[in-house]
């Protein structure tokens, strides 16, 4: 198979899913290795971006998924009638940073380095599709383990949960007080 149809069929794939779709899934419908079809979809991705396309195709954790550009969705949000969406409070965002640096983590675990209840919180993120049950702890009650979801890769522009920033100070000094 040529480049440009092996480009057409991932192209394809990715559109009429609407959803991500994982690197195996893909090299298996092309019946290519992971390494070549990813190379082909990095190339795909780099035609787009450089055509400045209103089409692009993003990595999330090993999935890919086509999207619209963001520098177009103040035109889209008028077509599609986009809700305005609501801010996240002080208290949510900062519980959905401890899942995110510290995932998987009980809600137990959340309230220690919070100080405070996170049910409120832990509910919104999960309304939000933010985060997730992720399993259990080994521990008495089997307490739920919360982590951070594609959707949350999604809604800040990040490929994996390794492209989190670097933590500064506050969220380690107090775990070292715990």
């Amino acid at each position: 198979m040529k480049m440009d149809e092996m480009e057409s069929v991932i192209e394809a794939i990715l559109f009429v899913s609407g959803k991500e779709v994982s690197l195996s899934v893909i090299a298996d419908t092309l019946e290519m290795d992971k390494a070549t079809t990813r190379a082909v979809i990095k190339s795909l991705a780099e035609k787009y971006e450089s055509r400045k396309s209103g089409i692009r195709i993003i990595e999330l954790d090993g999935s890919y998924q086509m999207c619209s550009a963001p520098e177009c969705f103040p035109y889209i949000k008028n077509i599609c009638g986009a809700h305005k969406q609501q801010a996240m409070t002080q208290s949510v965002l900062e519980t959905l940073s401890i899942i995110a640096y510290k995932q998987p983590v009980t809600k137990a675990q959340i309230e220690e380095i919070r100080g405070v209840s996170a049910d409120h919180a832990v509910n919104k993120l999960m309304e939000k599709g933010l985060i997730a049950e992720t399993g259990r702890l080994d521990a008495p009650g089997k307490p739920i383990l919360f982590g951070t979801t594609k959707e949350f890769l999604r809604h800040f522009g990040l490929s994996s949960a390794e492209e989190l920033p670097e933590l500064e100070s506050g969220l380690e000094h107090n775990e070292e007080k715990a």
